[in-house]
This record gives structure tokens, C-alpha cells and sequence, in this order.
């Protein structure tokens, strides 16, 4: 490369670097005279700007655009942050399913823990992880929380609040809170609440409840804890559902897990109700609107890619069935994702589109880091697809809010 041609193309990187500009919209259209022009794709460093490329308007006559000497096929090329010429990234077309990460529970969850920091300063106890999302909870801890599984890891006598995940908790934890004379604040997700009050509805009533979700998951556990032992039955499969006997069959009522599949819920349920006609259920679906809307974003999306990242973490029960609905619809290649670092390249070669979607607890900022990651690797063409919109909003928990915080 010319030395004049190479100091200019140092000049206008530089000057790209300081725009934020990413490095994998700048090809080089190379002409059939043999001679180069400059065309930007001006990206943008955030969402959603991805779907919004356009070329920027061609350099001004005045301004010197940078020429390849010799002849040259009409291909095109990009360059490398030295200046040096690269082969071409292959094409990949990048498919985005809507509504992905953050729902109005996790929101809620999340606010209430910055919300008591804010208020009282660092730091802040909070009972398991605030939600299911490691990158979530380390950055809070850098915050000033602290967390622990139980009650007894927190010292006697401390007044600083302490934050029940958004999961829910049994009924004996805020209890041993209130004897320990803790300032305990609750950022159990509202829907979840609402599966709380049904099984004591039910409960009062004097039915036999079941309850269909998944052992040992924390909303599972606190479900369980809402009521005396032996009150519930967990039926986790279809084959309890088969065989599960009641003591009286028309006197029975189930409530679900927030979190579960669809499919096999749908299946559960539909055994039960085939055995036992008169069950009660929900008079509104258990399953949130939030679960719901990102597996049917997920079915719209998955047999017409080659792969689907699903962004989660492995403990996150509404990250694990958006991999398994994607199984189900027939992609080929579908993984949970914690953070691109984890991502297997050897899995992900010779691709020509990608779904990506994220659990409800998972940030958009991993999204964003993934897609930089297959960025760096393929020319990414972005769009995508819509399931549903969603304006949920739940506010903190009342002893937060600026109306009582601090009475």
C-alpha cells in the first residue's frame, strides 16, 4: 500500500475509534476501474440501532478518498485495524426474538435491591440470588449487597434491610425475620404471590392441592412452604400425573410453577383434568405472561434458523425450557449462554442464521455482548421477530417507595 494511501487510512480509523464506530460495518467497495471508495455503515453502541444500518452519504468531492493501485477484481474486502486487507466475513443473518430478557418481576426484584441501597446505604442482605442471573447478582454485590441463603448467615442485631428474592420464600423465613426483629422486605414476584394466594384459597377450602412445577426450585420450595407439610402434592411430570391418587377425587385443585413449559404443562394439566373432571384450576393460567411470551417468540423463531442462543443462566427454570422449546421446534443447535466467553465455536461453524433470545433474568447487555462476539467472526444482517408486547410494570415493595421509605 502506498505510503500516502496507508497514513490516511491510519487517520480515518482513528477518527472511527473515537466515534464508537464498530469495526465490522467498514468494507471496502472495491470498483472494476480498480479504484476504492469509502462507504460507512454507521452502527450504533446501542440497542436497538442494530436493525437501522445505512450507508452514510458518499465523501464530498473535495475530500481525498483513499484509491488501490493496480488492478484489482470487482470483490469486496475488509480491512483489518492495522490497515491490512482481510478476507471477506462471511454472511450471517442474526434473528431476534421479541420479548426477550428483563420481565416486570425481575425489574421489580432488581429495582428493590438498588432502591434499599440508595435509601440505606451499603450494605444490603438479600436472601438467595435476587433473581437467577450471575452477571446480575455480581453486579450488585459491586454495589454493596450481600448474599446468602439463609437467615442465620445474617448478624443479630443488624438494622440494614434485608431483601427476600423475587422466587418467593416459605412462610416460616419471614417469620424468623420478624422474631429476629429484621427489617425484612420482600421483592417476591407479584405473580407469584398470586400463586401463593390460590393454594391457600384452595387450602381454606379444604381441597387436596397439587402443585405441578420442579422440585427443589426456590419457587417451588417457598409454593410448598405457604401451607402445612403434607397439604400439597408436587407432580412434576406427566407420569405423576398418571399416577398420582387422590383421597377424594372431587375435591381437588392445582396451581403451577410460574415458570414451566407450556407443552408440558398443558400436558399435565390436561391428564389431570381427563382423570379428574371436577379438579380446580386457576382462573387465570399460573404460567406468567412473561414465560409464555418468550416460548412462543422462541417457536416463531426456531425451525427457521440454524442455531438458537438462548442467554441464561444453567439455575434460570424459564432460561432452561426456552432451549428445550427450541429443541422441540427442531433447530439443530440450541444452547443456554451465560456470557459470550462461554460460547463453543466448534458448535457454531458454517452458519447462515442465528436465533437469539433471553430468560427472563438475563440482561440485554449479554445479548448485545453475543452478537459482538459472532460480529467479530461474520458480517451480521439483524431483524426480528415478534411474539407479543408487553407493558407490564410492578412497583417496588411498599416500604420502599418515597411515600413511606424513611417514615
Amino acid at each position: 500500500m502506498p505510503a500516502g494511501l496507508r497514513a490516511r487510512w491510519r487517520g480515518r480509523w482513528a477518527a472511527l475509534q473515537q466515534k464508537k464506530v464498530w469495526s465490522w460495518v467498514l468494507p471496502l467497495r472495491i470498483g472494476g476501474d480498480g479504484k476504492g471508495i469509502w462507504r460507512d455503515l454507521v452502527g450504533s453502541e446501542f440497542f436497538p440501532a442494530w436493525q437501522d444500518w445505512k450507508p452514510a452519504p458518499s465523501p464530498s468531492p473535495t475530500s481525498p478518498s483513499p484509491t488501490i493501485d493496480g488492478p484489482l477484481s470487482a470483490a469486496a474486502c475488509s480491512i483489518g485495524a492495522r490497515g491490512r486487507f482481510m478476507p471477506a466475513k462471511p454472511d450471517l443473518k442474526i434473528v431476534l426474538c421479541s420479548p426477550r430478557g428483563f420481565c416486570a418481576g425481575v425489574v421489580r426484584a432488581i429495582d428493590t435491591v438498588e432502591r434499599a441501597l440508595t435509601l440505606y446505604g451499603a450494605p444490603v442482605y438479600v436472601r438467595h440470588e435476587i433473581v437467577h442471573n450471575k452477571y446480575v447478582v455480581d453486579s450488585l454485590k459491586k454495589k454493596g449487597a450481600i448474599f446468602v441463603e439463609e437467615l442465620a448467615e445474617i448478624p443479630d442485631r443488624t438494622t440494614v434491610p434485608v431483601v427476600f428474592s423475587a422466587h418467593g420464600v416459605p412462610k416460616s423465613v419471614p417469620a424468623e425475620a420478624l422474631a429476629r426483629n429484621l427489617f425484612s422486605v420482600d421483592a417476591t414476584c407479584p405473580l407469584v404471590t398470586k400463586v401463593h394466594r390460590e393454594a391457600a384459597i384452595h387450602f381454606k377450602r379444604g381441597r387436596e392441592i397439587l402443585l405441578i412445577g420442579h422440585s427443589h426450585h426456590p419457587e417451588v420450595v417457598g409454593t410448598l412452604g405457604q401451607l402445612p407439610p403434607g397439604s400439597v402434592t408436587l407432580i412434576e411430570t406427566a407420569e405423576d400425573a398418571k399416577t398420582f391418587m387422590p383421597g377424594d377425587p372431587n375435591n381437588l385443585a392445582f396451581v403451577t410453577q410460574t415458570t414451566l413449559s407450556i407443552g408440558d404443562t398443558a400436558e399435565i394439566v390436561g391428564l389431570l383434568r381427563q382423570r379428574f373432571p371436577n379438579i380446580n384450576g386457576p382462573h387465570k393460567e399460573d404460567i406468567c405472561y412473561a414465560t409464555t411470551n418468550r416460548q412462543l417468540a422462541v417457536k416463531k423463531v426456531a425451525s427457521a434458523v440454524d442455531a438458537l442462543i438462548v442467554v441464561g443462566a444453567p439455575n434460570s427454570s424459564n432460561s432452561q425450557r426456552l432451549r428445550e422449546v427450541a429443541e422441540r421446534e427442531g433447530c439443530p443447535i440450541a444452547v443456554l449462554t451465560q456470557r459470550a466467553s462461554d460460547i463453543d465455536w466448534t458448535r457454531f461453524g458454517n452458519l447462515t442464521s442465528l436465533g437469539i433470545t433471553a430468560g427472563a433474568s438475563a440482561p440485554e447487555v449479554i445479548v448485545e455482548e453475543i452478537m459482538d462476539a459472532f460480529a467479530e467472526r461474520y458480517t451480521l444482517h439483524v431483524e426480528t421477530v415478534s411474539a407479543a408486547e408487553e407493558h407490564e410494570f410492578f412497583p417496588v415493595p411498599r416500604a420502599l417507595r418515597p411515600e413511606t421509605a424513611m417514615g
